[in-house]
């Protein structure tokens, strides 16, 4: 079949594309727990402060929060998108392309939105966020 020589390529591809996509899990679920830890925490007699977000992170600026639900989000659906790759990847024809580009199309694309909300309420760099992006 055409392309054979490339199947090789796309198979090391494939397996950064999922270590890139487990280090922003990893860089995410970290971020999410240190803010559930060191969150704002309501006892049975107070009140929630006049300014309260429920994406509040006691870390980094306004955006920290968007930021690191969307890089999780973008994770997760691209390292699902993986096993459809390497569907493609045991049958390698053109019928199991299409299911396989789909998902790795709106990974990429979620990738792309989790970095373009970095910074957009505030134009101060974080190093978590910088971090998470590879600036």
């Amino acid at each position: 079949m055409a392309g054979e020589e490339t199947k090789g390529v796309a198979s090391i591809l494939m397996f950064l594309n999922l270590c890139m996509y487990a280090i922003v899990c990893a860089i995410g679920g970290w971020a999410v727990n240190d803010a559930i830890e060191r969150g704002f925490v309501i006892g049975p007699g107070l009140v929630l402060p006049a300014h309260f977000s429920p994406v509040f992170f006691p870390m980094g600026n306004a955006a920290t929060g968007f930021f690191v639900i969307f890089s999780l989000i973008a994770g997760v659906v691209g390292a699902a998108s993986i096993l459809a790759g390497i569907n493609h990847l045991r049958s390698w024809n053109a019928e199991t392309l299409p299911s396989a580009a789909s998902p790795a199309l709106v990974a990429w694309t979620l990738t792309l939105l989790a970095m373009g909300n970095n910074g957009s309420l505030n134009n101060r760099p974080d190093a978590d966020q910088s971090t998470l992006v590879g600036h």
